[in-house]
């Protein structure tokens, strides 16, 4: 097994060649050069990323203000633990890319983990505009910090937390695609309990500024997990030693790992309380996903029967479609990707 090299800062002796460059242990110069690129799908990222660039104070909350103090004591509840829980998993995600970047010797692939840690912090400061706006001072502190009070929660996030300390700890290749494959888990599949959530109270009617909060975020989380499917799939052809039948296999049980967590926390959260979602309904879109998830990396799916999205949670996909949304309530203009042609969402 090879061994992972630090990316060097200033590095003058560094390879000029295009075609030389790699994900890891490459020789990189560092130069931003837009108009030589190795991975061609950056560039479209790269645009694509730009023009979705918002800011979390545009979307009018005063309707949330009054249909908040009206949820039930169930939607109450999902409302504050989700919430708490998305804000970790966010903030971690902004600490924790400039130390997977600091590893990756495609430059070009560096500028895209920039933005994504930029828009981590957007979401962050989206999450707090949204309980600083609807919840009283002590009220906000106590939903921030559940996720540290409640043992399902620490649970979860325990998992993800664990794997990206062991590669702090111990910066192997092995432990590199093991963090990049659990990105790949906390983009695709650790929030969507919780998207559900919120656009099941926007179908609903209720907390339309929020619901519209969580799709810009999960319109930017989409094109995350896009980034790190296709680092993933470079770091396959590259050095293929890190993929071979028996990591695949530790692959594809992080993957399901994260599933089962993912379905037991929207159990425990959402369960059969809330008009509108169910147990069952969760269980089946998770599966779904996860079964999407192993198939983009060309891992064999982990759950039969789970091939296409449960008719029971189309609209999930309808009130995530980043092409519907609106820079406000009162105006029918796009801000998705106004500039730049939309990047195919076939994940």
């Amino acid at each position: 097994m090879c061994q992972l090299t630090r990316r060097p800062l200033f590095n003058p002796q560094g390879d000029a060649d295009v075609l030389a460059r790699r994900i890891i242990n490459g020789n990189t110069t560092n130069l931003n050069d837009f108009n030589n690129m190795k991975y061609a799908w950056v560039s479209g990222w790269y645009r694509q990323a730009m023009n979705n660039f918002w800011i979390p104070e545009e979307i009018n909350l005063s309707a949330d203000v009054r249909d908040y103090p009206k949820l039930s004591p169930a939607e109450r509840r999902a409302f504050d633990k989700i919430l708490s829980f998305l804000v970790f998993l966010d903030s971690i995600q902004t600490a924790n890319l400039p130390s997977v970047g600091e590893y990756v010797t495609a430059n070009e692939v560096n500028l895209c983990l920039c933005i994504q840690a930029f828009q981590e912090a957007v979401h962050s400061q989206s999450y707090s505009y949204m309980l600083d706006t609807i919840c009283e001072p002590q009220q906000r502190t106590d939903v921030l910090y559940q996720w540290k009070n409640d043992e399902h929660l620490l649970r979860r996030n325990t998992f993800i937390g664990n794997l990206y300390n062991e590669f702090q700890q111990n910066r192997t290749p092995q432990n590199f695609a093991r963090t990049l494959v659990a990105n790949f888990i906390l983009e695709g599949i650790y929030f969507y309990s919780g998207f559900m959530f919120f656009y099941n109270l926007g179908r609903n009617n209720k907390m339309p500024g929020s619901a519209q909060e969580i799709r810009y975020i999960n319109r930017d989380e989409s094109t995350h997990l896009w980034l790190f499917r296709n680092i993933i799939r470079e770091l396959q052809r590259e050095q293929p030693e890190l993929f071979t039948p028996e990591l695949t296999e530790e692959y594809r049980a992080m993957i399901r790992e994260g599933c089962e967590q993912e379905i037991a926390w929207g159990c425990y959260v959402i369960g059969n309380d809330i008009p509108g979602l169910s147990t069952g309904m969760i269980t089946d879109y998770i599966r779904y996903l996860a079964n999407r998830r192993c198939m983009d990396l060309g891992f064999a799916p982990l759950y039969d029967g789970y091939d296409t999205e449960p008719p029971s949670c189309s609209w999930v996909s309808q009130y995530s479609n980043a092409n519907l949304i609106k820079t406000d309530f009162f105006e029918a203009r796009s801000t998705a990707y106004a500039k730049s042609t939309a990047l195919v969402d076939d994940l």
